[in-house]
């Protein structure tokens, strides 16, 4: 084994893919709402230490489920990494995000603590009860509040931020359960998408993305041109979705998620300059 082997095994159980997507996505809302230099840093940094505890965390759990049904991609059921050292990480990674929130302000620091929490409580056996979704309508839908409320004055959300955010994250959910049904279902995980079934499941990772692009276009202060042509070609994404195969199914939810992603972002502007133009005014 190469010296890079172990490092690399480490990363990969870190669950990397979704780390710097949610990464991404949070730091990109820090600069739509007016964070300065450096509290986009931060925001990048707390998330960027938060997800990667949840990761690890979720493969040192489940090392021996992973090994049972033979994911072979899961660095620690393959043996790349030791259950200790991901365990290890784990937890310093998780120190770092409480200090790294906190660095935001009180408030953004125990906002985004229990966003990241909820995450462990996922890992730690809500992911098996038909309570599954919960965690992610948490903690998704706490990362803008604690984006918002690292700003000057600590000001609240407003509530369709959130609320989409949730809607989106709990989409997440079901589309990074699907691929999985019937290997957890093996191991006696249960989810809520277990539970609804693969049909009922499909419908759902493309109907949560686009309940937010509707409620969005419903309260967010949005540009005519978008406020209900994105969430119609939303819709028609997602028709065509329901009617293709397995791959082409999963690239239709994640253009419905882009697509409700760009409102946010759009919104998020738009509600950002209003709050400095009061303030001016």
């Amino acid at each position: 084994m190469s010296r890079a082997a172990g490092p690399l095994a480490l990363l990969r159980a870190c669950h990397p893919e979704p780390t710097a997507a949610v990464t991404a996505v949070t730091t990109a809302l820090a600069v739509a709402v007016g964070r300065a230099a450096p509290g986009v840093v931060l925001v990048a940094a707390a998330v960027l230490a938060g997800q990667p505890s949840i990761g690890w965390l979720n493969d040192a759990l489940d090392a021996g489920r992973d090994a049972a049904v033979g994911r072979r991609g899961k660095p620690v059921a393959a043996g790349a990494v030791p259950v200790r050292t991901v365990a290890v990480a784990g937890g310093a990674a998780a120190a770092a995000c409480v200090l790294l929130s906190f660095a935001s302000g009180w408030a953004a620091g125990a906002v985004h603590v229990v966003a990241v929490a909820a995450g462990w409580a996922y890992d730690l056996g809500v992911k098996a009860t038909r309570w599954s979704v919960v965690p992610y309508l948490v903690g998704f839908g706490l990362l803008p509040a604690f984006v918002v409320l690292g700003l000057p004055g600590a000001p609240l959300p407003p509530w369709w931020l959130p609320a989409a955010a949730a809607l989106m994250g709990a989409g997440g959910h079901v589309a990074n359960v699907l691929p999985d049904l019937a290997d957890d279902a093996a191991t006696g995980v249960r989810g809520l998408p277990h539970r609804l079934g693969a049909r009922a499941s499909r419908a759902a990772a493309g109907l949560l993305p686009l309940a937010a692009a509707v409620l969005l276009a419903l309260a967010a202060p949005l540009p005519a041109v978008l406020e209900w042509g994105t969430p119609v070609l939303a819709a028609l994404v997602f028709a065509a979705g329901q009617r293709a195969g397995s791959h082409a199914h999963f690239r239709t939810v994640v253009v419905v998620a882009a697509l409700a992603l760009l409102m946010l972002f759009v919104a998020s502007v738009q509600w950002a300059g209003a709050v400095v133009r009061g303030a001016v005014a």
